[in-house]
């Protein structure tokens, strides 16, 4: 079994993670294969995509004036910040899952630049997941009309099952 956790930067994919750790790796360990007798070893994949960096001018003065464009040096730079936090987040979640002795379960990093929603999606079918688990932030409807919802995407756009963790704050 492959299984997906799409992680960013807030507590509610946090928990999703933590969810999944508790509720389907726990004490897992290796699941006989469906061909043969051969045991296969559960995978849990750990993703995390940052924004694709825009290249655009921001104008300044009045319209039609000059417009700014962030120099090489300057998209390098968010380049290797982007780079930065996506290490430390992917960091995190191994931690949680060194914490909670999964064993016998084989943990992969993967770290993407672009759409979230299209690049979960894109990596699913790559890495042949069998589940993907995202947490759920719980946007009102004006917010997740005007920002959309990552978690509605690939419920509807995902080759596999989605699973989407509420967070207890979302209960209240």
């Amino acid at each position: 079994m492959r299984v997906m956790v799409a992680i960013d930067d807030s507590e509610e994919s946090f928990y999703a993670l933590n969810w999944a750790l508790d509720n389907l790796f726990r004490n897992m360990g290796a699941l006989p294969e469906a061909s043969g007798g051969s045991k296969a070893v559960p995978t849990l994949l750990l993703v995390n995509v940052q924004q694709a960096l825009q290249h655009y001018g921001v104008p300044i003065g009045p319209v039609g004036g000059a417009a700014f464009y962030p120099t090489v040096s300057v998209m390098e730079s968010v380049k290797k910040a982007q780079e930065q936090i996506s290490a430390a987040i992917l960091s995190r979640a191994l931690q949680m899952c060194k914490d909670k002795m999964i064993e016998q379960v084989i943990t992969e990093t993967l770290s993407l630049n672009g759409n979230a929603k299209d690049e979960i999606c894109q990596a699913i079918e790559q890495k042949h997941a069998d589940l993907l688990i995202v947490g759920s932030r719980g946007l009102g409807k004006i917010k997740r009309a005007f920002l959309g919802s990552v978690s509605n995407y690939c419920a509807h756009h995902a080759k596999c099952p989605v699973l989407i963790v509420k967070s207890p704050k979302d209960h209240e």
